[in-house]
């Protein structure tokens, strides 16, 4: 069984950048990688795990980044409103709690 290879970031960015402009299966061939290896590269940079650099994104896709920021955000405030009804509803259970507490106490010591 062969040992895996590992690749550099700087290597990975710049067979990305190579697939864009020839084409994964052409720049797989021509370095020497599988084309599978490549491509999980080109999703990890679609995905925004790997960064080509400065002026390396089309307007369509910065158009999804922008649109995936905004999804980002409206997800971020809807769950910030979960924590807070969360927060409360754990409050006011505290205080059902320290309340049902005390009446028990009172049970208790009347019943003695």
């Amino acid at each position: 069984m062969a040992t895996p290879k590992h690749y550099d970031a700087d290597y990975k960015v710049q067979a990305v950048k190579m697939a864009k402009e020839i084409g994964g299966a052409k720049a797989a061939k021509e370095l020497g990688i599988s084309r599978n290896t490549l491509y999980t590269w080109m999703k990890r940079e679609q995905e925004g795990q790997i960064d080509l650099g400065q002026g390396t994104r089309s307007p369509e896709n910065a158009m999804s980044l922008a649109e995936q920021v905004q999804k980002l955000n409206a997800a971020n405030k809807k769950l910030e409103k979960e924590i807070k009804r969360l927060q409360e509803e754990n409050e006011f259970l505290a205080e059902a709690s320290a309340f049902f507490a005390a009446s028990r106490q009172k049970y208790k010591k009347a019943k003695e």
